[in-house]
């Protein structure tokens, strides 16, 4: 059994104010960010099926032109090659899992 301690794992920032640490496993991989408040995602799309969970903070997250404003306890799936986008309402943790591995992220 591999215990994982994510302070551990070095964390990186992929966009300006979106930092993540990545753990990736046989199958998926999961991403634990912290963004900062207003900080924007841009609109993108990649293969794999994506799950965001929201464990802290509101954030606004659009997938293929709808609106939801996401609060602590909501789950969104993200169908692969969906067109999505987001921003931080305010300070958030974010954990997204992705279904294959994300090998752009290893």
């Amino acid at each position: 059994m591999d215990v994982i301690t994510l302070e551990k794992v070095q964390e990186r920032e992929l966009v300006p104010g979106y930092r993540v640490r990545f753990v990736h496993t046989a199958n998926l991989t999961l991403a634990y960010w912290r963004i900062r408040a207003l900080a924007s995602l841009p609109e993108h799309g990649h293969p794999h099926e994506q799950v965001v969970n929201l464990l802290e903070g509101k954030f606004a997250l659009t997938v293929e032109g709808k609106e939801a404003e996401l609060e602590p306890g909501q789950v969104v799936v993200i169908p692969p090659h969906a067109r999505h986008s987001g921003r931080a309402l305010t300070d958030c943790r974010i954990l997204d899992v992705f279904y294959p591995i994300r090998e752009d992220y290893r």
